[in-house]
């Protein structure tokens, strides 16, 4: 399949002047389903679960499947949304995370048998529930996060990271339904980082398309840099992702877990940059209010880890669907986490 270019003439504009006023009032809630997170049935309900309680973007791996899962999991909650005396005032943007090679975001965990003891520590900690009894990693449902190699005494754990043709896959997600795109450049390679945001660039023209980055391997000097690399490019369709500790928000809700996030989220600020800026990686329920007692600006928080982890005992039930007291729960339960962010963030 050819490349297909997102231009000005074809592009929904209304869509996308609606998400720069959603930005503009600091309104933007991320629900982050997991770039690696391959697994359609929860991404179904997550989306179903975040759109009720009013998610306006929807994070979700580079998978044409995973694009339609989530599309159908917006669709079920606009189909129940009355009967839930529910009002979904955004449709959920649909974004398509990818990664440098290399980037925590996009890696799968391996586990070398011949070190495992077999003591099942990497069991009990994966939150995704991506390792079997027999200690072996069910890749579509991994999502990279290390917290397998942290606890495991044998360092077993290792890592594959696969490169995806971006210009066959991401064409195929804009077809069904994805507006916006993001990549993931933790990497300290300034060349990689160009040649996949030229990529992206090119296929969204008409939208916003977010840089995500963070501290870990970048000076703060590199990293304002590489965001003016990206300005350059993309002007003023530009947010900025400013990644804490990537895939720790589900550890513990405090203001700790999400203090890089906000320190990350400030160095961008200072930079006067004129970008939009969203926090990410370690956010929580504190991450808005330590924003707003920090005096950081920010335009949106995205949150994965954590959000999952709080819906996670509701949208694992059977029946699901067919039980309105466990998707109210639920909702609720999604509904407070977005309400006590945005409220921190907004003007």
């Amino acid at each position: 399949m050819g490349k297909r270019k997102i231009n000005n003439s074809d592009m929904n504009r209304a869509r996308y002047n609606r998400l720069k006023k959603i930005l503009q009032q600091r309104k933007l809630f991320k629900l982050v389903c997991g770039a690696g997170n391959e697994d359609p049935e929860e991404v179904k309900r997550l989306a179903f679960i975040f759109t009720l309680a009013g998610s306006t973007m929807l994070d979700l791996s580079a998978n044409a499947d995973i694009v339609d899962a989530a599309a159908e999991g917006i669709r079920k909650a606009y189909e129940i949304a009355p009967l839930l005396g529910r009002d979904i005032r955004v449709k959920p943007y649909l974004n398509v995370s990818i990664g440098l090679k290399g980037d925590p975001h996009v890696r799968k965990a391996q586990i070398n048998l011949d070190n495992c003891s077999k003591c099942g520590l990497c069991i009990t900690v994966c939150q995704q529930k991506a390792i079997s009894d027999d200690c072996k990693v069910v890749k579509y449902r991994c999502i990279g996060c290390g917290h397998c190699e942290t606890i495991c005494p044998k360092a077993a754990i290792q890592y594959i990271s696969k490169r995806l043709d971006f210009n066959k896959i991401l064409p195929l997600c804009i077809q069904r339904g994805v507006e916006t795109l993001e990549l993931h450049a933790a990497i300290d390679d300034d060349k990689a980082f160009l040649a996949d945001w030229k990529i992206i660039n090119n296929l969204i023209q008409g939208n916003f398309i977010s840089l995500c980055i963070d501290r870990s391997l970048l000076s703060d000097e590199h990293l304002i840099d590489r965001i003016k690399m990206a300005y350059v490019l993309t002007g003023e369709r530009l947010i900025i992702q400013a990644d804490g500790i990537p895939m720790s928000g589900s550890e513990n809700d405090d203001y700790n877990n999400t203090l890089q996030a906000i320190a990350c989220a400030d160095i961008v600020g200072k930079s006067k940059i004129p970008v939009k800026i969203v926090l990410s990686g370690g956010t929580n329920r504190k991450t808005g209010l330590l924003a707003k007692q920090c005096a950081v600006g920010v335009h949106g928080v995205a949150i994965g880890s954590f959000a999952r982890k709080i819906v996670k005992e509701f949208i694992s039930q059977d029946k699901f669907y067919d039980n309105k007291s466990l998707i109210k729960k639920a909702v609720s339960v999604a509904d407070e986490l977005i309400r006590v962010n945005l409220e921190a963030i907004g003007d």
